[in-house]
């Protein structure tokens, strides 16, 4: 590594990621499976999206949630993959400062995007159940389109004073992230002043915020099993409880792992630090490989629809 890679300054115009240190020797090998997550997240939100937009019938609250959880997934799994690639594949490891900043900003508003169209589902699923006959009414086109501008907006004004902070930190001693991506408290961790203030604002945007988006989610649910165990036979209840899996199961695939990377920076574990990082990179690329099949195998429309693509284009 260069000198001026260790000498002091203040505002960097470069990081340097070094991907996974202490697996250097495996990075192209560790590329494999990345790129194997990263192509079927790409396949399989493009396919939701395109299926959805073929059929008027999926126009509904829904399917339209789904198309939102599938473009975010796709922009988080994009914000990370191909720098982490050109890292493990061509050894490109600097990154600008304006580039860093930006790239941490779109990881960390859409991980707070995503737990807000997480609760939207729960919302919709709720509707849907617990009053069927209003859904329709209550779950409108324009008020699906604000649920979904909050959400957005929620996640922007969310992450940043993260980023503000972040950037207004003098650096100084060493420019180099130990990460394949620039992960906040990482970055933060190379700033030469208190910066507790952004450790304290994380954790409350973790534990207030999504923490919220949590109690809301299990609040509905609990409504919705009241509501299954009410109904009068056993298929009306594994018929619903089988449209709410699906979500569930996205749910506990995201919350997860992503917060036990979170618990893990601020816990203090001594843990080695390539566990860290691969912990970090399975909560950004494997809900969104796995969403798409959670829904489009648990999901009747999507599957019906899709074979019916597949069997078209076969004749």
């Amino acid at each position: 590594m260069s000198d001026s890679n260790t000498t002091h300054f203040t505002n960097p115009s470069t990081f340097i990621l070094l991907g996974i240190p202490g697996l250097e020797a495996a990075h192209v090998w560790i590329s494999i499976p990345f790129c194997a997550m990263y192509a079927i997240a790409v396949l399989g939100n493009f396919t939701i999206l395109f299926i959805v937009k073929r059929k008027p019938s999926l126009h509904g609250p829904m399917y339209y949630f789904l198309c939102m959880l599938a473009v975010t997934d796709l922009v988080l799994s994009t914000s990370i993959l191909p720098k982490t690639l050109s890292i493990f594949w061509f050894n490109s490891r600097e990154i600008d400062f304006s580039a860093c900043l930006t790239q941490m900003y779109f990881l960390h508003c859409f991980f707070v995007v995503e737990t807000g169209i997480f609760v939207a589902m729960a919302l919709d699923r709720y509707v849907a159940i617990c009053h069927p006959l209003r859904h329709s009414t209550i779950l409108t086109n324009p008020v699906v389109a604000k649920i979904g501008l909050a959400v957005v907006l929620h996640g922007g004004m969310l992450t940043l004073p993260s980023i503000l902070l972040t950037r207004q930190w003098p650096y100084c001693g060493t420019n180099i992230i130990p990460h394949t991506h620039c992960e906040h408290l990482a970055v933060v961790k190379l700033a030469c002043a208190n910066t507790h203030v952004s450790s304290y604002y994380g954790l409350f945007v973790v534990f207030c915020v999504m923490g919220l988006d949590v109690i809301f989610i299990t609040v509905s649910y609990t409504q919705i099993i009241r509501a299954i165990f009410s109904l009068p036979t056993k298929d009306a209840w594994l018929k619903i409880f089988g449209t709410c899996s699906s979500h569930l199961s996205a749910i506990l695939a995201f919350y997860i792992p992503g917060l036990f990377s979170f618990l893990m920076y601020h816990s203090g574990l001594n843990l080695p630090l390539h566990f860290h990082i691969l912990i970090a990179n399975m909560y950004l690329l494997v809900p969104p490989m796995i969403n798409p099949i959670i829904y489009g195998v648990r999901t009747k429309q999507n599957r019906d629809r899709l074979l019916r693509l597949i069997t078209h284009k076969g004749t």
